[in-house]
C-alpha cells in the first residue's frame, strides 16, 4: 500500500508545506478567476483563447523543475514507469485538462465571479464520491456533512431566480453557463482522483519535480489541444480585432492575458502539490475555500451583486470547509500516532 513520503516530515515542517501549496492554490485561483472575468468584460469573447491561457504558460515552470529535478541515479529507478506509460498518462490527463478549461472558459462567460465561483464549489462534493471510489477514501460523519453543506449552497444559486451573469447575458446563456461550470466541477474532480491514483500507483516518486514534471507535460498536452480548437474554430481571425476594441488598450489585452497564464500555473502548482503531498479530496476543499473568497473579491473588483442567497451560500461554503478540515486535522493526528 502507498504510503505518503511526507509522515516522515516533522508535524510543523508537514503544515509549512501544505501552507505554501494552499497560498499558491487560494492566490492563483482567486487571481486567475477574475483575471478571466476583466478579459470577459473589456471585450475579449474567444473561449478558446480563455481555454488555452488556462495551461499556456506552462513554460515558467521548467526553471523550478530543472532546478529539481533528480539526479539520473534517482531517476533510473526500477519502480520508474517506462516511457510509454508515462506518455499515455499524461496525454490521457491533458485531454481532460483540456476538456475541463473549455467547460470552465464557457461558463465564466455566461456568469458572474461570484456566481461562477458558488456554483464550482460543488467540486468537493462531486470529489468525495469520486476519492470513494478510487482513492479508498473513506466516508466519514464529518465529510458527509461537508458534501451536503457545500452540495446545498451550490443549489441555493440555481433556484435563486436573482442569480445574475454579466449584463446583457439573457437567462439561458445564465442556463448553459450554470450547466457548463457544474459539468466543469465533476470532470475537474475526476481529474484530481486520477492524479492521486497516477501518483498511488504509476508514478511512485518521493520529489516535488514530479509534481512539476506532471502539470508541464500535461498542460503541454492541452495547450496543444486547445490550440488545435483556436484555429478549427476560427477564432484566431477575431484575435486582432479583439485587441484593437480591447476597452483598456492593446497592451492591457495582452498583459491580461500573459498574467491569466502565469496566475492559473501557480494555481496548478498547488492544485498538484497538495493531492501529492495530503491528497485529492484536501486539494479540492482547498479550491473550495478560494472559491469562497473569489466572490468577496469579485464584489471590490467588479462590483458584482451580493445578495442575501449569495451571502448564505458563502457562509455554508465556508461551514463545509472547516468540517473538513478538522476532519483532516483528526485523521493526520491519527496516521502519525500508528506510524510512532
Amino acid at each position: 500500500m502507498y504510503e505518503s513520503p511526507f509522515l516522515k516530515l516533522k508535524r510543523w515542517q508537514w503544515w509549512l508545506l501544505v501552507a505554501i501549496n494552499i497560498f499558491f492554490l487560494i492566490a492563483g485561483q482567486a487571481a486567475a478567476v477574475l483575471l478571466g472575468r476583466f478579459y470577459y468584460d473589456k471585450g475579449g469573447n474567444s473561449k478558446w483563447m480563455a481555454t488555452l491561457v488556462q495551461t499556456a504558460g506552462f513554460p515558467v515552470l521548467c526553471i523550478p523543475w530543472f532546478l529539481l529535478h533528480p539526479s539520473r541515479e534517482a531517476s533510473t529507478s526500477s519502480t520508474s514507469p517506462s516511457i510509454k506509460t508515462l506518455a499515455l498518462l499524461y496525454f490521457v490527463l491533458g485531454v481532460l485538462v483540456a476538456g475541463d478549461n473549455m467547460l470552465y472558459s464557457v461558463g465564466l462567460l455566461y456568469l458572474s465571479a461570484s456566481t461562477y465561483s458558488l456554483i464550482c464549489a460543488t467540486q468537493l462534493a462531486f470529489n468525495a464520491v469520486f476519492s470513494y471510489f478510487l482513492n479508498s477514501q473513506k466516508f466519514t460523519a464529518l465529510i458527509l456533512n461537508s458534501v451536503v453543506i457545500l452540495s446545498l449552497s451550490a443549489a441555493l444559486i440555481a433556484v435563486n431566480d436573482d442569480s445574475d451573469g454579466p449584463s446583457g447575458v439573457p437567462k439561458g446563456k445564465f442556463l448553459i453557463g450554470f450547466l457548463c461550470t457544474l459539468g466543469a466541477s465533476a470532470l475537474y474532480s475526476l481529474l484530481l482522483s486520477f492524479m492521486q491514483l497516477s501518483f498511488q500507483k504509476v508514478l511512485k516518486k518521493e520529489t516535488f519535480s514530479v509534481v512539476l514534471e506532471m502539470q508541464i507535460y500535461t498542460s503541454v498536452v492541452a495547450s496543444c489541444l486547445s490550440t488545435i480548437g483556436l484555429f478549427a474554430s476560427g477564432e484566431w481571425k477575431s484575435l486582432q480585432h479583439e485587441m484593437e476594441v480591447f476597452g483598456t488598450g492593446r497592451v492591457s489585452y495582452v498583459l491580461t492575458l500573459v498574467w491569466t497564464a502565469i496566475t492559473w500555473q501557480v494555481c496548478a502548482v498547488g492544485v498538484v502539490g497538495l493531492i501529492f503531498v495530503v491528497s485529492s479530496l484536501f486539494s479540492n476543499v482547498i479550491s473550495t475555500l478560494s472559491l469562497a473568497v473569489t466572490p468577496l473579491a469579485a464584489l471590490v473588483v467588479f462590483h458584482d451583486k451580493m445578495n442575501g442567497v449569495k451571502v448564505i451560500a458563502m457562509l455554508l461554503a465556508l461551514c463545509g470547509f472547516a468540517s473538513y478540515i478538522y476532519q483532516n486535522y483528526i485523521d493526520d493526528k491519527k496516521a502519525r500516532r500508528l506510524q510512532t
